[in-house]
């Protein structure tokens, strides 16, 4: 190995130690425990698993390759246990103006990127030509070694309080039977599939990789893996875009918690937009009685679940979930989407037979069956990993009770109780931020996801970062997933060159 290979390598030790709170450091006499990480081979091959695989051949398609990294599944314990991080790599091919990688997060918590570098390199266009487009599954996600709780209630980390009491003393139930399946499936890793440890995870991909710093775009829960990244490897990243800004100072276990007021001026933003098509949904010819049409939904799935074809019945716990998933777009084909499926759903609570969409079956399919099972799992256990806290079961009835009146549909679902209150208390405290990163901070004032304050508060955090906003939009995830022009070209630009616009900027919607 080279002298200045040697030394990259060891200052990377030094750094994921330091993460680690490992309590011995590496010195020229002892053996570096992380150095089978940092320094691995690579090895790139096709990433079709078979002829079934769409997303492998695609990328294999598209000249990608993918691999599997090795990492530690704690890092203070360097020579135990190793688990697999799953990559894909679509390669510079404009090495005249090479960047370095391009590590891409599509959110989540426990999203899958392994795609990423298809969609993205759409949007990048000839940008993309400079960077290695890294796409990853985080640790225990997708192609990674897996995790799965073995639950058959995929919604678990979005169900409703209900309308009464007792209906929450059932979801305390399904609560306390969640987290006790997922320890008895998973109690030994549990403490590991953490926030923190994917951004170590990440630092060695960098290592592995030989490179001294990361590109790094992150959506959403992604931004958030962003911003601990920067604090945990200092002087890591270089070109930083982080879109649908979370704050660390909100990240929560309640996911949602504290977004109520924009996922209810979403949802009467919807239903003007469904009034004025009245004659193609006929859900109402005003807001008004839009929403006394969702309110009827509500209040039939509450006396008795609505029953979608032979095969689902849909309760007062998992509907709510069904039109938040509908909110984080005000683009017309999403609003249409939602409001076929309101058409539907108003069917079945008149109590009409109702045979379900493609698009609603889909969704009921992951939110009643253990098709869903993986991922509600995996991200539950990423944010009680991270953030989990006993509070007490009657905190949570309170807090749904003070929302109910003014946040009827949100309010019961943000504020519910979760599997986090009955799993085991974090292994590390959350991350504070107490740097500045020069990054691209992008948000829309009305997304109802990833608050506005908090990639306002993201851009005091770092003086030397840029916040662009799209005024009045109601969308979570703008840069190639909202058709702006002008989010798409200030990205691109600061992507080609590096160089953060002057000051804040504003795209209209």
């Amino acid at each position: 190995m080279s002298t200045s290979r040697r030394t990259k390598a060891f200052a990377a030790c030094v750094a994921v130690l330091l993460a680690a709170s490992a309590t011995t450091t590496a010195t020229a006499a002892e053996p570096d425990p992380f150095a089978r990480f940092l320094d691995q081979h690579v090895d790139w091959h096709a990433c079709a698993l078979g002829a079934g695989d769409d997303l492998g051949q695609a990328l294999d398609a598209a000249g990608a390759a993918c691999a599997g990294i090795t990492v530690p599944l704690d890092y203070a314990d360097p020579g135990g246990r190793t688990i697999t991080v799953a990559l894909s790599r679509l390669q510079a091919t404009d090495t005249a103006h090479r960047v370095g990688p391009l590590l891409l997060n599509d959110g989540g918590p426990a999203g899958p990127g392994l795609h990423m570098p298809l969609t993205k390199s759409e949007v990048m266009g000839d940008v993309a030509d400079r960077y290695d487009l890294i796409g990853m599954d985080p640790r225990f996600v997708g192609r990674s070694t897996p995790l799965d709780c073995g639950w058959d209630l995929g919604s678990a980390p979005l169900r409703s309080a209900g309308a009464d009491l007792a209906a929450y003393r059932e979801e305390v139930a399904v609560a306390r039977e969640l987290a006790g399946r997922c320890e008895r499936a998973h109690g030994d890793v549990l403490p590991y599939v953490t926030t923190r440890n994917t951004a170590r995870d990440m630092d060695v991909i960098r290592a592995a990789l030989g490179e001294d710093a990361l590109s790094y775009l992150g959506y959403s829960y992604g931004s958030y893996l962003g911003e601990v990244y920067t604090q945990l490897f200092p002087g890591r990243t270089d070109r930083m875009v982080l879109d649908g800004v979370n704050s660390p100072e909100r990240y929560s276990h309640t996911l949602l918690r504290g977004a109520e007021a924009a996922n209810e001026a979403a949802l009467r933003a919807w239903a003007s937009w469904a009034a004025a098509r009245h004659d193609t949904y006929g859900l109402g010819t005003t807001r008004g009685k839009v929403l006394a049409t969702v309110e009827h939904i509500l209040g039939a799935a509450a006396e008795e679940p609505l029953r979608i074809g032979e095969a689902y019945l849909l309760d007062e716990h998992v509907l709510p979930a069904i039109f938040i998933g509908g909110l984080g777009s005000d683009l017309d084909e999403r609003r249409a989407d939602l409001a076929e499926t309101v058409r539907l759903l108003a069917r079945a609570a008149d109590r009409e037979p109702v045979e379900p969409s493609e698009t609603l079956a889909g969704q009921l399919e992951f939110l009643l069956t253990g098709a869903g099972s993986a991922p509600a799992g995996q991200m539950t256990a990423i944010v009680c990993g991270d953030v989990a806290e006993r509070r007490g079961v009657g905190s949570y009835w309170r807090a749904v009770e003070e929302s109910r009146e003014r946040y009827p549909l949100t309010g019961p679902l943000a504020n519910n109780i979760t599997p986090c209150e009955f799993w085991d208390r974090p292994a590390e405290a959350p991350t504070v931020l107490d740097n500045d990163v020069p990054a691209l901070l992008v948000a829309a004032t009305g997304d109802p996801r990833t608050l506005y304050a908090d990639a306002e508060a993201m851009r005091e955090q770092w003086p030397s970062s840029r916040l662009l906003t799209v005024e009045g939009a109601r969308q979570h995830g703008l840069y190639g997933e909202y058709g702006n022009a002008c989010v798409d070209e200030h990205v691109n630009a600061y992507l080609r060159t590096g160089r953060l616009p002057a000051h804040d900027l504003t795209c209209e919607p």
